[in-house]
């Protein structure tokens, strides 16, 4: 299952330096607008401890984590709806995303150049969520102008039943605010994205991009308290990085890394918590197949039937789907062997409506 996250904001807030954080690559962070002109991507492993416990546990030749993709998107500027600064290019790469990583200034620096000349948080967010809400009207109204008459005079069930949904996307962005607090059903919401793409409807996440010693008291970075408050009110989620502490961290060995992350009094780093939260803004989780040769975690959009997970791991498995043999990670770390699972009564068989859950551990049945 090929997914991807665009990491967007202004020109100069880190956006670089964070996907060379997450991707342990060396993209060009230049200290000018417009360094990165088409994307970088980079295929990143999802955390999961889980995985770590079972490779541990079963010993195999190889251990495969699941995998998410990131754009690093070329910094966008006012005006950038009307293509400003390459803005309709910069776009379009959004579009191609399944979901947006905002990375927002939180640092003051004299050395590292603001395209705006001064930090502040607010009016950077709202910048860019307005290119996008533009970008996303412009879109909208062009659909509407070619349907409206045809639902009004006509009376057309489906003319009707588009613009229905359209037009309390139209008011929303108007107001400049995003498509995804317009009050529709989500049904109508997946409809949209479906059809139209549209940006500011993409699951979003704030990355807080602060320094150093604001990394250490958090609570009480006046910057960040910004950022804060605008996720809220979008319910939206927002983590505080520090783009230059998690860029040194990747560089190093683990034990090392350990070692560090100790120091500043943290489990695990920001690019792990934006990388899993990436992954759960999507609605997505894990199961496993483990065994000698192989440990695996596959990536599955809650709600997908056993069949349908079979059939990320080949179409065969899919289509002459038997049943499944599973059992829960939890009795898995409980009982510390599949024997020991058996005789306990916690091995199940499921069949074609199962549907599959987070940490599910399974071996599919098959016959083509």
């Amino acid at each position: 299952m090929s997914l991807k996250a665009g990491i967007v904001g202004l020109p100069n807030v880190g956006k670089s330096t964070l996907f060379n954080a997450i991707t342990n690559s060396h993209v060009e962070a230049a200290n000018y607008p417009f360094a990165t002109i088409n994307p970088n991507t980079g295929i990143v492993n999802v955390p999961d401890e889980r995985l770590d416990f079972l490779s541990n546990l079963f010993q195999p030749k190889k251990t495969i984590p699941a995998t998410f993709e990131f754009y690093d998107i070329a910094g966008l500027v006012k005006g950038a709806s009307r293509g400003e600064g390459l803005g309709n290019q910069f776009l379009s790469h959004i579009r191609e995303c399944d979901a947006i990583v905002e990375v927002v200034r939180c640092f003051d620096s004299n050395e590292i150049i603001h395209v705006m000349e001064s930090v502040d948080p607010k009016r950077d967010i709202e910048t860019i969520n307005l290119e996008l809400a533009m970008a996303d009207l412009a879109t909208v109204e062009k659909r509407l102008a070619s349907i409206e008459n045809k639902a009004r005079i006509q009376k057309d069930k489906d003319s009707v039943k588009e613009v229905s949904i359209l037009k309390p996307i139209q008011e929303v962005l108007q107001n400049g605010d995003p498509a995804r607090i317009a009050n529709i059903s989500e049904e109508d919401k997946e409809w949209l994205s479906k059809n139209y793409h549209l940006l500011t409807l993409k699951p979003i996440i704030y990355v807080a991009n602060v320094s150093d010693n604001d990394y250490m008291d958090i609570d009480n970075c006046k910057y960040f308290n910004i950022v804060k408050e605008i996720a809220k009110k979008e319910n939206a989620q927002v983590i505080p990085v520090s783009c230059e502490i998690e860029y040194e961290l990747s560089t190093l060995p683990k034990e090392e890394k350990i070692e560090f992350l100790n120091s500043l009094g943290a489990t695990e780093s920001g690019l792990d918590k934006v990388i899993k939260a990436a992954y759960k803004l999507l609605n997505l989780s894990t199961f496993f197949t483990v065994g000698p040769d192989e440990c695996r975690a596959w990536t599955f959009r809650n709600g997908m039937l056993a069949p349908q997970c079979a059939g990320t791991i080949h179409t065969d498995f899919e289509k002459g789907f038997i049943k499944a043999e599973t059992y829960s990670y939890e009795d898995i770390y409980e009982y510390k062997s599949e024997t020991a699972l058996k005789e306990a009564g916690k091995l199940r068989m499921e069949g074609k409506t199962y549907v599959m859950k987070d940490g599910d551990i399974v071996f599919f049945r098959f016959n083509v």
